[in-house]
């Protein structure tokens, strides 16, 4: 079982990518709490060069709210993240954890519910890029 879902953009820039991601998430009630870019990361912290990789930290605050009522240390697994990464020119990939699949290890029933609605939601935003 895999841990993500991904889909690749040909003919698509970066900034261009990030965009279309961040929008499809909020058509499916998603805000992004955090962006982390690891290339600007890497080279200030490390001086290393990186490709072009953003960690969006998207939530989507009524089923975070719904699953801390049930389990008050599920923030430990939250937001849910989206990774837009470009190792080439105009080829990105945008990928999202699978909350079924990290939440297997939480024994609490009532996130299963949860977790399959918000699977279903980050699965339509990556087929619909």
């Amino acid at each position: 079982m895999s841990y993500y879902f991904e889909t690749t953009l040909t003919e698509t820039s970066f900034d261009e990518a990030i965009e279309k991601t961040m929008a499809a998430l909020q058509k499916e009630g998603f805000g992004v709490l955090t962006e982390i870019d690891l290339k600007s990361t890497f080279k200030k912290k490390l001086d290393k060069d990186f490709y072009n990789y953003k960690i969006l930290g998207a939530c989507n605050a009524p089923f975070a709210y719904e699953a801390l009522q049930s389990e008050n240390k599920i923030g430990t697994m939250l937001p849910c993240n989206v990774i837009v990464q470009e190792k080439e020119p105009g080829r990105v990939e945008v990928s999202a954890v699978d909350p079924i699949s990290s939440m297997m290890s939480v024994e609490n029933e009532a996130l299963g519910e949860i977790a399959s609605e918000v699977q279903e939601k980050l699965k339509r935003v990556i087929d619909s890029l």
